[in-house]
């Protein structure tokens, strides 16, 4: 399997992203297929993406591996398996962003390849590695729903709230992530919990009451002057995780619902000590490829 690395730059040179400057974008709720979904999420990420790790990179860290912004730590958590079954593994992270997942995997001796759509995010990958002198990470730009690896070609597969809340076709992404993983590799995935959608992505008190119903499962779309989706993202349930899982020939071992942790003061987004408090944020699932 042969893998690249995005191009060497001057990692205290990282020009601004050549990308035009985006109006005020319209939020709605309306369908949005595949193609659109992914277009969609390739350039938000790539416009977006110095924001967000400007934003986010302190709490991030560059090589720590933080599962939701309850700060859930896999190294004490160790939802992938025992610290041992890591060494020598091969580690597939989707949606990485910058890879600081799996430049924590690769610290406990596994092989991991990090796997994002926007080739921006994959550029601040390359950033940190040059930064610290480390020797890079193999990325890979790719949809997540159409992963370029022969069967079987993982042990375990991971992802922190990235590809899967942006993919249309979910159930097409597990049967994918099930073909990439070797009979008995673990799969491992976090995302905004499913009730959160009944309620305002709001971090204060306008958060607190129900504005739309939790079976609603039309996405939520921000669309230009044009009509053309720039962020999409979309809604399943509980119960609609579960029967992909089960569908693609995983079996479910645990189902995570992390509580807010009462020293974290720190709001992001919709996350807050507020809300945390009284419903979830984050779903992680845990399971096995049959």
């Amino acid at each position: 399997m042969t893998l690249a690395t995005t191009p060497a730059f001057d990692p205290d040179d990282l020009a601004p992203a050549d990308l035009p400057e985006e109006d005020e974008d319209d939020a709605l709720r309306r369908d949005a297929e595949a193609g659109e979904s992914s277009r969609a999420s390739r350039l938000w990420w790539d416009r977006n993406a110095d924001e967000y790790q400007d934003e986010h990179g302190a709490f991030l860290g560059d090589d720590r591996f933080t599962w939701c912004p309850e700060g859930v730590d896999e190294a004490e958590v160790r939802l992938l398996g025992p610290a041992d079954a890591l060494k020598g593994a091969r580690v597939l992270e989707i949606g990485s962003g910058a890879a600081q997942c799996s430049r924590w995997l690769a610290a406990q001796g596994a092989r991991p390849v990090a796997l994002d759509i926007s080739y921006r995010q994959l550029q601040h990958s390359r950033r940190i590695d040059l930064g610290r002198g480390a020797e890079p990470i193999a990325v890979v730009q790719a949809d997540g729903s159409v992963l370029p690896f022969a069967d079987g070609s993982f042990d375990l597969a991971c992802s922190a709230y990235g590809a899967v809340p942006f993919s249309a076709d979910t159930a097409e992404l597990m049967r994918e992530v099930h073909r990439v993983l070797r009979p008995g590799g673990r799969w491992v995935f976090s995302v905004t919990h499913p009730i959160r959608w009944a309620f305002p992505d709001e971090p204060g008190e306008e958060g607190l009451t129900a504005s739309s119903s939790y079976f609603d499962r039309t996405p939520y779309v921000e669309q230009d002057a044009e009509g053309r989706a720039t962020y999409v993202e979309h809604h399943r349930t509980l119960g609609d995780r579960v029967r992909e899982l089960v569908g693609a020939g995983f079996r479910l071992l645990d189902l995570v619902e992390p509580e807010w942790p009462e020293e974290l003061e720190q709001t992001w987004g919709g996350w807050s000590p507020l809300r945390g408090e009284l419903f979830p944020g984050t779903a992680i699932f845990v399971a096995e490829r049959g």
